[in-house]
């Protein structure tokens, strides 16, 4: 067998693997486009590679840990800008994806099946973790910071995301006004939209009631607690003048604000009653 055969048979497991972990978002409209990124999940992570460098430095000979690495996208992308990586997931159908995605490039990437909370890593093994869209999804966060403090170096940065509980749209099933509802009747809203995530083979906890949502405020106490400084990552992008807005408008906005001296007070009251996520790097004390 050919390389470009051996590839193709490789790429044509991996959109298998992928397929039926993506058939309860068919109410996207846009479900084509996003399927290929899913398919094709490293050629999409320039966005997070430069955030992880501006925050950890190069990544080349960077030590990086992938918690809850989900289909590999930015663990493969990493490593082949030289990073040394361990990509880590709860769900071992995406461990196997993780892996046939490094074969399909070439590359020699580690795979843990593991939680969170229970890392299976010696103390100070990594200078640099990311974590995107888990720490939702764990039994414990208070547990899952606590490893992520004991795996990294001094000084080390875990970049997390951690959902907003007054964000306005929700990040998981898209809809407008759902946090500011009781639970329950959240929830009926979500089934009668057929939004639902429960007839999905996913292991960790999908329910709206079942996730853990923070206010800001509440998760940095949560973090500090537990031996790190935050740094809200898009109020330092604000401060050098780097974050964008796509929307017109929104620069429009923004342009008066900051011709006022408002705009980060401004960013500061919307982080606290309608984003989504909070983006956030949390550097260990050394």
């Amino acid at each position: 067998m050919t390389p470009s055969t051996q590839n193709e048979a490789v790429s044509k497991q991996l959109e298998a693997a992928i397929d039926p972990w993506l058939q309860h978002m068919r109410w996207r409209t846009d479900f084509s486009q996003w399927r290929e990124r899913r398919l094709n999940q490293e050629r999409y992570q320039a966005e997070r590679l430069h955030q992880v460098e501006r925050v950890a430095g190069p990544l080349h000979h960077r030590v990086i840990l992938d918690l809850g690495a989900g289909m590999g996208g930015f663990a493969v992308a990493a490593a082949l800008r030289g990073a040394t990586v361990a990509a880590c997931e709860f769900n071992r159908g995406y461990c196997l994806i993780i892996k046939l995605r490094a074969e399909r490039n070439d590359i020699h990437l580690p795979v843990y099946n593991a939680v969170g909370e229970a890392l299976p890593f010696a103390a100070a093994s990594f200078d640099t973790i990311v974590s995107w869209d888990v720490i939702e999804h764990v039994r414990s966060p208070q547990e899952m910071l606590s490893e992520l403090n004991r795996v990294l170096v001094p000084g080390g940065a875990a970049l997390v995301t951690a959902i907003n509980r007054w964000a306005w749209k929700d990040p998981h099933y898209h809809m407008r006004g759902l946090n500011w509802l009781p639970r329950p009747w959240a929830e009926r809203i979500i089934l009668r939209r057929g939004r639902s995530k429960l007839g999905a083979a996913f292991q960790d906890m999908q329910r709206l009631s079942e996730m853990h949502y923070f206010t800001y405020p509440a998760f940095v106490r949560l973090a500090r607690r537990h031996g790190f400084r935050v740094h809200d990552l898009k109020e330092a992008e604000l401060r050098r003048g780097t974050l964008h807005s796509p929307k017109p408008t929104r620069r429009f906005i923004r342009a008066i604000l900051r011709a006022l001296r408002l705009e980060r007070p401004a960013y500061r009251l919307q982080r606290h009653w309608y984003v989504g996520m909070f983006e956030l790097a949390l550097v260990k004390e050394c």
